[in-house]
């Protein structure tokens, strides 16, 4: 059994809340934190085994909302883990909480990845998404975490927002590219049924104009030399996120938090997104034992939003099962829809909007 090295920590707490997010969230309130903190640390302590770790990945919700006590309090947490000298550590932020003060703590304790929700630039778009970002403001803040020793920024950009044109988008990527990150994550609008935006009956963008607007990001990104590694994600050459390759490659984590789930001892399980019973202690809401069809089905499904796609090798030494004996790969080939490539496959780039297509006659 391969060690686990990787850890995601979820932090429920936002300032105000965004109008298409369906992760486990709640309005800030200083009350709760303490229990919060309380609870977390004794998940960890009855959980984590002392691995050494390769990824800390800390999401929400808000993270950077907390203050600077309560972020001491959180890496007093924290700093208990094993960490190798080469770990990445990634912490979301919401631009308008990168005060200087914040980021010295975060640099501090062995942050070295941010992960910022810029989202969108044009006053539409973020009035819908309940949202602001200024970009003089973005480019001041960002310069900042640079100069304290930032190297590896990520950046988010939403888009098939309705209403919004392939001109608002570019101008988007046009801004966001000043910035110069090291990565970008791409979101298309997904309406959940437990938004506002659900719950306002929101209509999503025809697929046809959704797709012209992948594709324009895609071309932009990587005239402007960024590698498209992963379905929705680019980055700089070496600037890949770790964290999410975990998730990807379909190696278990811990995750640690209400509304997180992880992948321990061939289990995935998953937290409670209710915060009043993470504070009774009542933390795993969910558990499924993987057997050896589910794992082979996830390899796929994950491995697949992988530009360079699956190793036939890596498959047969995991499981000891031909990859092409377990899912009809062939018929796909001919079709154009996989290839077959130096024994790895993959989705083919002109393919991967359609990729939900392509998993279903797979699976």
């Amino acid at each position: 059994m391969e060690k686990i090295k990787s850890v995601y920590i979820h932090i429920p707490f936002c300032n105000s809340i965004c109008t298409y997010c369906d992760f486990c969230k709640v309005v800030y309130n200083n009350d709760w934190i303490k229990p919060y903190f309380k609870r977390l640390q004794e998940e960890i302590d009855n959980a984590y085994m002392g691995e050494e770790l390769d990824t800390i990945y800390v999401g929400g919700g808000t993270p950077s909302c907390l203050t600077i006590e309560e972020l001491e309090m959180f890496f007093s947490i924290v700093n208990k883990f094993n960490k190798s000298k080469n770990i990445e550590f990634t912490f979301e932020c919401n631009i308008n909480d990168l005060e200087e003060d914040k980021l010295k703590l975060l640099y501090r304790n062995g942050v070295n990845r941010l992960s910022i929700g810029i989202e969108s630039f044009n006053a539409d778009k973020l009035k819908f998404m309940n949202r602001t970002c200024d970009f003089k403001d973005a480019k001041e803040r960002i310069s900042l975490a640079r100069k304290i020793g930032f190297k590896n920024i990520n950046l988010d950009l939403m888009y098939a927002i309705p209403g919004e044109t392939i001109k608002v988008l570019t101008k988007d990527l046009k801004e966001i590219l000043k910035l110069k990150p090291d990565h970008i994550s791409t979101y298309s609008l997904i309406i959940e049924k437990n938004t506002l935006v659900g719950l306002n009956k929101v209509k999503p963008i025809e697929e046809e104009h959704d797709f012209k607007m992948y594709d324009t990001i895609c071309k932009t990104l990587k005239k402007a030399g960024y590698i498209h590694y992963e379905i929705s994600n680019f980055a700089k050459k070496g600037k890949e996120s770790h964290h999410n390759l975990t998730y990807w490659n379909n190696e278990e984590y811990y995750g640690f938090g209400c509304g997180a789930s992880g992948y321990v001892a061939a289990i995935r399980y998953e937290n409670t997104k209710s915060l009043t019973e993470y504070l009774k202690g009542n933390f795993i809401s969910s558990k499924s034992l993987m057997g050896k069809v589910d794992n082979m089905e996830n390899e796929l499904i994950l491995g697949l939003r992988k530009l360079d796609g699956i190793s036939l090798q890596d498959f047969f030494d995991k499981y000891e099962e031909n990859m092409q004996n377990i899912f009809p790969l062939k018929p796909l080939i001919k079709s154009g829809e996989l290839i077959y490539k130096n024994n790895r496959i993959y989705i083919n780039p002109k393919k991967l909007y359609v990729m939900n297509e392509i998993l279903i006659k797979l699976i």
